[in-house]
């Protein structure tokens, strides 16, 4: 039986000790939501970017857990890190207990336009995606999602540029899902993290010529793509399509 004290507040409220406790449980509750450490699901862990915001994750006091959802093994280790091999993001029906629980989902897997058709890019780009968040929303109602497109990303989807609509139209298809936030992070020249593993050839070679294209392109370091997107689970972001400037800025905000 709760008893007669009472208690007054700031405001000049009275309260009893029943009403104390419903308050004092809220307020322990809303400290355990916004001061608990975030747990995400990574896809693209095999590429460059996902590789990159991996390392940034492990790295980062704020998150507990990465769930690497991927086709194929990461060869990193980590006591944070947990790997699940999903063959087919479009058919995640028999892995959904494992996706269950989770406070963001960092979309960082894709593929090259270059040498292929439109059908083809679109399964990739568009149709997985776009199928693996349905459900990831239902699973993780409260979850925040970030989706890597590309600088000149068309949100118009009707340019000439087939990899831009397809990507456009996959950034209008999430945005319209009911998470609890999407981002859609539009970065261009990127620089890998020290320690990347999954680095093409190409790429290698490239960045030999990284310290002169930056000259004359905006480049952002995937440090900054990653922190970046673990701000938006945090706190938000001003907007829903975020260019190279605006992560550049949100990555600036502290760890």
């Amino acid at each position: 039986m709760w008893s007669s004290r009472r208690c007054r507040d700031s405001d000049d409220n009275v309260y009893g000790d029943a009403t104390l406790y419903v308050l004092l449980r809220c307020d322990l509750q809303s400290a355990r939501v916004y001061n608990s450490l975030m747990r995400i699901i990574l896809t693209g862990v095999t590429g460059m970017v996902g590789e990159g915001v991996l390392l940034e994750c492990l790295e980062n006091d704020s998150v507990e857990k990465v769930l690497a959802v991927s086709r194929r093994p990461t060869n990193h280790t980590h006591p944070k890190l947990e790997q699940l091999l999903v063959p087919d993001f479009r058919k995640a029906s028999d892995v959904e207990a494992k996706l269950t629980g989770y406070d963001a989902c960092f979309y960082c897997a894709g593929v090259s336009s270059i040498g292929m058709s439109e059908a083809d890019y679109t399964a990739i780009s568009y149709d997985t995606p776009v199928a693996f968040a349905a459900t990831l929303v239902r699973l993780n109602p409260a979850m925040v999602f970030t989706y890597v497109t590309g600088a000149r990303t068309d949100s118009t989807e009707q340019g000439k540029t087939m990899w831009a609509r397809v990507k456009g139209r996959a950034e209008n298809a999430l945005m319209r899902l009911p998470f609890k936030g999407v981002y859609n992070f539009r970065p261009g020249l990127m620089t890998p993290k020290p320690g990347q593993k999954h680095l093409k050839t190409s790429y290698r070679v490239a960045l030999v010529f990284a310290p002169v294209l930056k000259i004359f392109f905006r480049a952002l370091t995937l440090s900054q793509v990653g922190r970046a997107m673990i701000r938006c689970v945090e706190s938000g972001a001003p907007k829903q399509v975020l260019e190279i400037a605006d992560i550049a800025a949100l990555a600036e905000g502290p760890r």
